[in-house]
């Protein structure tokens, strides 16, 4: 992180601090959102939504305490930005997941199931502020549920009634179905105590997907089999 002792000058006219070469600021435009966008990713997956101040905000950034009052608004819109635009990656990795693509139930299921596993992988950020928020009320878990998690789950549930059906997924409630599928991601989430466990370190991009994968692969093999086995 950077102090806010490390900087030096007055912020300009754009919000960046002179002397601060660590600022997002500056360069093309896109690119500079993008690099917003995802030091506060950083902050928010780390230091959840309370302890990541403006202030904090300001020196991960470096820029001006005023920076994202001005630019976003408030904290709370910087946050639906941060998910917004992390959640538009995980979308966009692999392809997105509809149910109209697949005439097998269980073939939709399985590929929900693995991109969900994919993405907890290559974007671990996304899954810890949801992991974060669902621990309380809140407006931004109003946010995360009516913008992604229902959704989600609407796209998915009449494959897991038919197949609850057919006997090959247990007849259990959906909310206790979603965290079965969402709890073996502190798999790939939590690294700090995975790490004790000896999982190695550094990994690669494939590794860590291939872990993923293997959770996912778990996870399927426990809620789905064949019918009357």
């Amino acid at each position: 992180m950077t102090r806010s002792s490390g900087m030096t000058g007055s912020p300009d006219s754009s919000g960046q601090r002179a002397g601060s070469p660590t600022s997002v600021l500056g360069g093309d435009p896109a690119e500079t959102e993008q690099a917003i966008l995802r030091r506060g990713l950083d902050a928010f997956a780390e230091l959840g939504y309370q302890a990541t101040t403006v202030r904090v905000l300001a020196q991960r950034l470096g820029v001006s305490h005023n920076f994202i009052s001005v630019r976003y608004g408030s904290k709370f819109a910087f946050w639906c930005a941060v998910v917004d635009f992390a959640s538009s990656e995980a979308l966009e990795s692999g392809g997105w997941i509809f149910a109209e693509d697949y005439e097998d139930d269980q073939e939709l299921i399985a590929a929900s199931v693995r991109k969900i596993y994919r993405v907890s992988a290559q974007l671990p950020q996304l899954h810890r502020i949801v992991a974060d928020e669902a621990a309380r009320d809140s407006e931004r878990l109003d946010y995360l549920f009516e913008r992604y998690l229902r959704p989600f789950m609407s796209n998915v549930e009449p494959s897991i009634h038919r197949l609850v059906a057919k006997g090959i997924m247990p007849p259990v409630p959906v909310h206790l179905l979603y965290f079965a599928v969402m709890g073996p991601t502190s798999g790939l989430i939590q690294q700090p105590l995975a790490r004790k466990f000896g999982r190695p370190e550094p990994s690669s991009d494939d590794e860590d997907i291939q872990y993923g994968q293997t959770l996912a692969g778990l996870l399927l093999s426990g809620i789905m089999h064949k019918p009357g086995a």
